[in-house]
């Protein structure tokens, strides 16, 4: 199901926050529960995977992770604004220690002008206090592959939170 990078980097994952005692909750849009299935496809994950939120609509990043109505008007669901508010609603409403969180345009349909096929907004966030967020511009390559590299964005952000915890 998960190719061998994607399972390597999952394993890298639980082997650090196990040794550091440390959890985690994702919040997914496009890639709609990919990072949670490649951390749970893992034997022992259970020790390290708190939850996952499969939040598409807008009213899902509303009501399950508490993001604003007002940044999804100003900014939209396809922001750096919208993927912070989902990291930081996935560390407020899961006592864990680190979360990350994916929304974007993986096509063929959705993309504009100002936001095209391909365009991904990632965030991740420490209990601690830190966030660090990234924007990919994979392109028109497939809905596929959009979220193949959006589940390796996202997991290589939570190893380098879970490193530096």
């Amino acid at each position: 199901m998960f190719d061998l990078l994607v399972l390597e980097s999952a394993e890298r994952l639980l082997e650090v926050c196990k040794r550091k005692g440390l959890t985690v909750a994702t919040a997914e849009s496009c890639t709609g529960g990919l990072v949670a299935g490649a951390i749970s496809a893992i034997s022992g994950s259970s020790a390290v995977l708190d939850r996952g939120y499969v939040t598409y609509s807008n009213t899902a990043k509303e009501q399950m992770l508490g993001v604003s109505p007002t940044t999804l008007d100003a900014y939209g669901a396809v922001s750096r604004q919208c993927a912070e508010e989902m990291a930081n609603g996935a560390l407020s409403h899961a006592q864990v220690d680190l979360a990350v969180s994916i929304t974007g345009v993986a096509g063929p349909t959705g993309g504009t002008p100002e936001k095209p096929v391909g365009l991904v907004h990632f965030a991740a966030a420490a209990r601690a206090g830190q966030l660090i967020a990234h924007e990919a511009r994979y392109g028109d390559v497939g809905r596929t592959q959009v979220r193949r590299l959006s589940l390796l964005q996202a997991l290589a952000m939570l190893n380098e939170l879970a490193e530096k915890a």
